[in-house]
């Protein structure tokens, strides 16, 4: 195989695919809009759910790109050789446009083709879903591996379970796919060694689904309207394989980002044992972080929701960084080799590198005192401890509440001459994990795929409201920083120093009431980033030079780029009211409202 690239990678995937048709998109933001489901963008599929389900996309049908994705189930995984919670993840789709014959077969081109990585085909293995009461088994796509030059013995068939492809949400389009592995060369574990083993014989580098069905609310599987492909490949497990690595961490996507923390530490990530953890886990973690505060629409550390994640992970970042003897200060210093590394691909990272730095020292002086809170939590422990067992209840409720580490409370009650019980510590914390990661990736119904009418008249509203907040707070730097929207509320956060008073409220109240009973048509218009910003929009840029997005005019009240479902005219909505104002996290106001 070639030697290539993070950069190789990435420009090799828009070339191989412009070739085909495909229009080159911009990544998304980490930050969903408008989607309740999901804290964080988890899947290059997931901004463009609603043009999956037939809403037209501006670029057309045949779309490719590098998403920035962020999945938090594994937090505590990260440490080992693949696992990350920040990745990208390189895709293309097709949008009721080809299917299976034009995919496999340019899947193959990719991977053997000279031009591109140039893979033996004897060492590539292939898995198609083996079938079951939703979905029958996928002879076509067998034969069709098989048509390219796969040999038939490294075609396997496996379940839902490795080889069906749900929604990013709850609901959603979703549908059976096939996925791609280098044989490492590795002896087989056993008579039946697959892909589907653990064994690490087969290192997986790509998928491509066949979405033909959207799961509902009820658990159903109806037939989309079109049917659509969508893949995947990841790009640090891909580098991993293409580098002749043996962990992510090793590539060069990681590597100036390890030497900054070898050179902060004095020590050797060749060492390996937990001197490699802990260099995993801080240069993951800082790299989450630093893309999450310097996304476009970034959120700073707070107790809820993307604001947790981000505290998260730098405190666990902290922890783990003096463990290599590195001052929580110098996370900032780690950050910067982030940024300088990331910069030509993603510019918002060097445009937001103050606010980056600026965020991580404010919120390790934080954790500083949490721990220093937390001590004194200890001390009152200790003197009411009936024997020397500090209960698992008890350490879990330090690591919870205060935010301290299991590994302090160790220490500290052994200088104490106690012991911890570690086993009832480990089962509140699994507990507690799997509720977060019930929670920290789905947590409400609806999502993307819900374009209802009482989601799209919400969805609708909250454009006249950010325009009624810029006009009655007198500032148009009130940009909004996220939406979340059920069928039940819209919740709209948005960039303001203060409270607002309870006459603003009841002014942004009036001036989006006023919208609704003009009763002014929504017109939806194509056009490239540039005539958006001519035309006044109100949005995100981030899309690339001559990407066309779709604006949404309402009358005199609102004009936006948006790529959502929204009413056909401003008297369908009814009546506007906020419900409650608050904080969201430093700097951030949240707002919650409803239609009646």
């Amino acid at each position: 195989m070639k030697k290539i690239t993070a950069k190789d990678l990435r420009n090799m995937w828009t070339d191989f695919f412009k070739k085909r048709g495909h229009a080159v998109i911009s990544s998304a933001s980490l930050i969903p809009e408008n989607d309740p489901t999901v804290l964080f963008t988890t899947a290059g599929m997931h901004p463009l759910v609603p043009y999956l389900l037939g809403e037209p996309h501006p670029a057309g049908k045949r779309l490719c790109d590098c998403q920035k994705c962020v999945r938090t189930g594994d937090i505590d995984e990260v440490g080992d050789e693949s696992h990350c919670t920040f990745f990208e993840m390189l895709g293309n789709w097709s949008l009721g446009d080809y299917f299976k014959d034009e995919m496999v077969k340019w899947s193959y081109e990719f991977l053997t083709s000279r031009e591109y990585l140039g893979i033996d085909p004897d060492r590539l293995a292939v898995t198609v879903f083996a079938g079951d009461a939703d979905c029958k088994r996928d002879e076509k796509t067998a034969k069709l591996w098989q048509e390219c030059g796969i040999k038939k013995e490294n075609i396997f068939y496996l379940p839902k379970k490795h080889n069906w492809w749900g929604p990013a949400g709850l609901t959603g389009p979703c549908g059976s796919d096939t996925e791609m592995f280098v044989d490492t060369g590795k002896p087989k574990c056993g008579e039946n060694c697959s892909p589907a083993c653990d064994c690490g014989k087969y290192l997986e580098i790509w998928n491509d689904v066949f979405m033909e069905f959207n799961k509902t609310a009820d658990g159903k599987y109806e037939p989309l309207s079109q049917r659509n492909v969508d893949t995947g490949m990841g790009l640090e497990r891909a580098l991993m394989v293409f580098q002749g690595k043996k962990s992510v961490y090793e590539t060069d996507l990681f590597a100036p980002i390890i030497g900054c923390i070898e050179k902060l530490s004095d020590k050797k990530y060749a060492s390996g044992g937990e001197t490699a953890r802990a260099m995993r886990i801080v240069a993951d973690h800082v790299r989450t972080s630093t893309f999450i505060l310097g996304d476009e629409r970034g959120v700073t550390p707070s107790n809820v929701d993307q604001g947790y994640v981000l505290r998260r992970l730098l405190r666990r970042a902290v922890r783990f960084a003096a463990n290599l003897d590195i001052k929580g200060g110098d996370l900032s210093r780690i950050a910067a080799a982030v940024v300088e590394n990331y910069k030509e691909v993603y510019p918002e990272l060097k445009d937001n590198e103050n606010k980056i730095e600026g965020e991580i020292n404010t919120e390790v002086e934080r954790f500083e005192k949490t721990l220093q809170g937390g001590i004194r939590e200890f001390e009152k422990l200790s003197k009411y401890l009936v024997g020397t067992v500090v209960s698992g209840k008890a350490a879990f409720k330090l690591y919870d509440t205060y935010g301290f580490p299991i590994e302090m409370t160790v220490e500290l009650a052994k200088e104490h001459g106690f012991t911890v019980n570690i086993a009832d510590f480990e089962k509140a914390f699994e507990e507690h994990r799997q509720k977060s990661h019930a929670g920290a990736e789905q947590k409400f119904k609806g999502g993307l795929a819900d374009n209802t009418e009482t989601v799209a008249r919400l969805h609708t509203a909250t454009h006249l409201m950010h325009r009624a907040l810029k006009e009655v707070l007198n500032d148009e730097n009130a940009n909004q920083k996220g939406s979340n929207i059920t069928a039940e509320r819209l919740r709209f956060d948005f960039s303001f120093p203060r409270p607002m008073t309870q006459e603003e409220i009841k002014a942004v109240e009036d001036k989006v009431n006023e919208a609704i009973k003009a009763d002014a048509e929504i017109v939806c218009e194509e056009m490239s980033v540039e005539d958006a910003k001519k035309k006044g929009a109100v949005g995100l840029f981030s899309a690339k030079y001559g990407e066309k997005v779709k604006v949404y005019t309402m009358g005199k009240y609102s004009t936006e780029i948006c790529g959502g479902p929204h009413a056909n005219r401003t008297g369908e909505l009814g009546h506007f009211r906020i419900v409650k104002e608050q904080s969201s996290s430093a700097g951030v106001r949240r707002i919650k409202a409803v239609l009646e």
